[in-house]
Formats: C-alpha cells, sequence, structure tokens
C-alpha cells in the first residue's frame, strides 16, 4: 500500500479472499476481487472481515444464480438453434429474449453497471 493512501488495493483484496478460500485457484480469486469491486461503491468497508464475509456470500450467492440460468438457458438455446428461425414460435422469441437478459445480468456483474434493460 503507497504510503500517502489508505485505499484498499486489489491486492489486499485478493490476499482477504485468498484467507477466506485458501484453496481458491488465481483464476477464482480474480474473478471474485472483480466482482466485489464491482458490487460496493468503495472497497474500505472491506478490511473489516464480517462485512467482506457477507459481501463475498452475496456475490457467490448471485454468481451462482446467474450461472445456474445462464445453463438452464443454454440447454433452451441448444433446442432452439436445431429448429428453423422463419418457423419460430412465440415461446420460441421469449426463449431468446430471456438468454438476452441472461446473458446481459451476467456480464453486468463482470463490467459493474447495466448494459442492457430487456
Amino acid at each position: 500500500m503507497h504510503p500517502t493512501t489508505n485505499k484498499m488495493s486489489c491486492t489486499e483484496l485478493a490476499k482477504q479472499i485468498e484467507s477466506l478460500q485458501p484453496s481458491a485457484a488465481p483464476q477464482d480469486v480474480a474473478r471474485l476481487c472483480l466482482l466485489l469491486t464491482n458490487s460496493v461503491d468503495t472497497l474500505e468497508p472491506l478490511r473489516d472481515p464480517r462485512t467482506l464475509h457477507d459481501a463475498w456470500k452475496r456475490t457467490s450467492l448471485k454468481l451462482q444464480v446467474a450461472t445456474d440460468q445462464h445453463a438452464a438457458m443454454t440447454e433452451e438455446l441448444e433446442a432452439l438453434a436445431a429448429s428453423d428461425p422463419k418457423t419460430f414460435t412465440q415461446d420460441q422469441i421469449w426463449i431468446l429474449i430471456r438468454a438476452i437478459k441472461v446473458q446481459s445480468q451476467i456480464l453486468q456483474m463482470y463490467v459493474g453497471h447495466t448494459l442492457i434493460d430487456v
């Protein structure tokens, strides 16, 4: 940490995440750092172990829900891809719209702001 600033760094956050999940792969630590930094206005409260733990649990749960939704949508989209787009039903169009929304939610978690409102 730079001596003139008291701001929490990504390195410090990564070390705290590693203490929560000692067996986490570097990619998982980096992913959680990104998701956590995008889920809060400032990192300073995350210095508190309890606050970090709560934010980590909330973020992990959001990611798991989004991942589950994505997996379910993937199955529907694979079935949809096998059909002729010229004959799509209204239900098939809604599948596409839901898929866009799920993708948007996941992307929003990674970029930190709303991209599209469907």
